[in-house]
């Protein structure tokens, strides 16, 4: 063989080699990439996750509460039509209403000029005669001049003292005494007024008992904090058969919205540190009362205990307790859209265009739904429009949803989002098909909203048996804000009436029952 074939076989065996040799290395790099590419994209996905979770603490501790969403204008697109407003003027490329201040400081000729609200006409009044300093002797009265001040007459303990006389037949037979009345703490020194006082204070305005017994002090009077706790207690005591009364009625409502919120107590088993509670909280919307109920934890024991002969719709957040009433017969879920749009309102920085989508046909549900409470319209016409108008939108986000879920992590804020909305949306629909639900849990939250002032001025309940009274109290303060009902006047009221009220006319002292006495009108 030639000397010049043999060298050319022996490089091509070589390069043979280097190129298996280089195929090799390519393939270890393009494995290394690809390890490289799935790390970066893990580390990415975990930094936006912690970005994400960040940015709701920033906003839980700097942030405002509102969930308001506006949506950001299009480029190109007038946010204003200014032919639409005579009010309206162009200034430097501006629209600003017409006499309003232009730069050059000229004085509107239109101000909005603030108007002093009436004094209201069944607060009672004391008149004070002011004379002229000057001899009036000559003159003749041609009119007066009428100016009305707002002023606080501080509140003030007076002792009721009963002095009942006695008396003793001619024959000595029998000795007469008038009767005293009725007292809601027996041997007690407080009376209905002054006890409804104490719980007002506490279960409404939100003032400590140890605050009060500071105000008390300034009126004249010292009490000890155990006095005032026990008058509490006492009264709960005396208000316990109406409590369960309230609890009967709010049951036998065929339409509940629940929703649960956490409570500091006190307990002997933890020394120095607290336990966490929590209040349960049912809304009936048709018979417009609150129930709120304790318990030491927040497991499933709690509301099936209580809604265990329950029959009706029952609205919840996604909680997963709640789900279990899926298979209780009787029970039909219903989902809260608020609780599902929550999640895209905070989804906006992670994924703006998604979030945005969804927030946009949110808010079309909710345009609908404030536009039927302000017409007095059926439940059956408002079923019919919901399914009008709202189901197609619910149908679009639902097929939204769907394209988008392969896109999106599910630990990020948007992935959180639809993973909550989409496995829920059936029971998110529901209220379309029934007039007398509600789209969202709201008004259940609304109550709750009182105890969480509450505990903050309080901190914490006492003992499990404590939590429970509040639970009891808040239930009828509740009641009485739905019903419109002044909560002193009424359970003053109450506290007056009950001692003397058989079982079977509990039911008539309720607050969603109570008809509030006229005031007094002055001649």
């Amino acid at each position: 063989m030639p000397e010049g074939i043999e060298y050319y076989i022996q490089r091509n065996e070589y390069l043979e080699k280097e190129n298996a040799s280089l195929k090799e290395r390519i393939l270890a790099y393009e494995k290394d990439y690809a390890l490289f590419e799935n790390k970066y994209a893990l580390l990415d996905a975990k930094n936006n996750y912690i970005q994400a979770q960040l940015d709701q603490l920033k906003r839980m501790i700097f942030g405002a509460k509102s969930e308001r969403f506006m949506p950001e204008a299009i480029p190109g697109q007038m946010m204003l039509e200014l032919g639409a407003d005579p009010t309206l003027q162009i200034i430097e490329g501006h629209p600003t209403p017409v006499g309003s201040y232009s730069r050059g400081g000229q004085k509107a000729s239109l101000e909005n000029k603030p108007v002093r609200s009436l004094l209201p006409a069944d607060l009672p009044r004391q008149e004070i005669i002011i004379e002229p300093r000057q001899d009036i002797s000559d003159c003749k009265k041609i009119g007066e001049e009428i100016t009305e001040t707002l002023e606080l007459e501080l509140p003030k303990l007076v002792v009721l003292r009963y002095v009942r006389p006695k008396y003793v037949k001619s024959d000595g037979s029998t000795i007469l005494i008038g009767e005293l009345p009725s007292v809601p703490i027996q041997k007690g020194m407080a009376g209905p007024k002054l006890l409804a006082h104490v719980v007002i204070s506490k279960f409404v305005d939100h003032l400590p008992v140890y605050r009060q017994v500071k105000q008390f002090s300034r009126w004249g009077i010292e009490l000890p904090d155990s006095t005032v706790y026990g008058w509490i207690t006492g009264t709960c005591k005396l208000l316990e058969p109406l409590y369960e009364c309230l609890k009967n009625r709010s049951l036998s409502s065929n339409y509940l919205q629940a929703d649960e919120s956490p409570l500091q107590v006190l307990t002997k088993e933890k020394k120095g540190k607290t336990h966490r509670g929590y209040m349960w909280v049912y809304h009936s919307p048709p018979k417009k009362m609150v129930l709120f109920d304790y318990r030491p934890g927040r497991n499933k024991e709690g509301p099936e205990e209580l809604l265990k002969n329950y029959q009706g719709f029952l609205q919840t957040d996604g909680y997963q307790v709640y789900d279990d009433f899926a298979n209780t017969p009787g029970i039909t879920l219903v989902g809260c859209m608020a609780h599902a749009r929550r999640y895209f309102e905070q989804a906006l920085k992670n994924d703006r265009q998604t979030a945005e989508y969804m927030m946009q046909r949110f808010g079309s549900l909710y345009d609908l739904e404030r536009e039927m409470r302000k017409s007095v319209i059926s439940a059956e016409e408002i079923a019919v429009r919901r399914t009008e108008e709202a189901v197609p939108v619910l149908e679009e986000m639902k097929l939204f949803m769907k394209s988008s879920i392969t896109r999106v992590t599910p630990q990020s804020p948007i992935g959180k989002a639809i993973g909550y909305a989409l496995p829920r949306w059936e029971k998110l629909c529901l209220y379309t098909q029934h007039g007398e639900l509600n789209i969202d849990n709201n008004l259940v939250e609304n109550q709750i909203r009182p105890m969480a002032i509450g505990r903050k001025n309080y901190l914490f309940a006492g003992s499990h048996e404590s939590a429970q009274r509040s639970a009891m109290l808040y239930s009828f303060m509740g009641t009485c804000k739905l019903n419109g009902v002044d909560p002193e006047k009424w359970l003053t009221d109450v506290l007056r009436k009950i001692p003397e009220t058989k079982l079977p006319d509990l039911h008539t002292l309720l607050p969603n029952n109570y008809a509030q006495p006229a005031p007094l009108q002055n001649s």
